[in-house]
């Protein structure tokens, strides 16, 4: 069953990611989201981030009120 919340957290976690993103390069064009590596490497890890950190929060969560 911790597997199972464990996926769920990081899909989770991915989906609040890609909102950060969105909020944070909504006035950037097209072009330079696809050509900078730069943006690409910094704003690529942060929504890891976000779905790793949601994946261990749940698997925390889980463990504190289902021991």
């Amino acid at each position: 069953m911790v597997y199972l919340i464990g996926i769920v957290g990081f899909v989770g976690g991915f989906v609040i990611g890609q909102m950060v993103l969105y909020f944070f390069l909504r006035d950037v064009p097209a072009e330079k989201l696809l050509n900078d590596p730069y943006i690409k490497w910094k704003y690529g890890l942060l929504n890891w981030a976000f779905a790793v950190l949601g994946a261990y929060s749940m698997v925390v969560t889980y463990q504190e009120y289902y021991p």
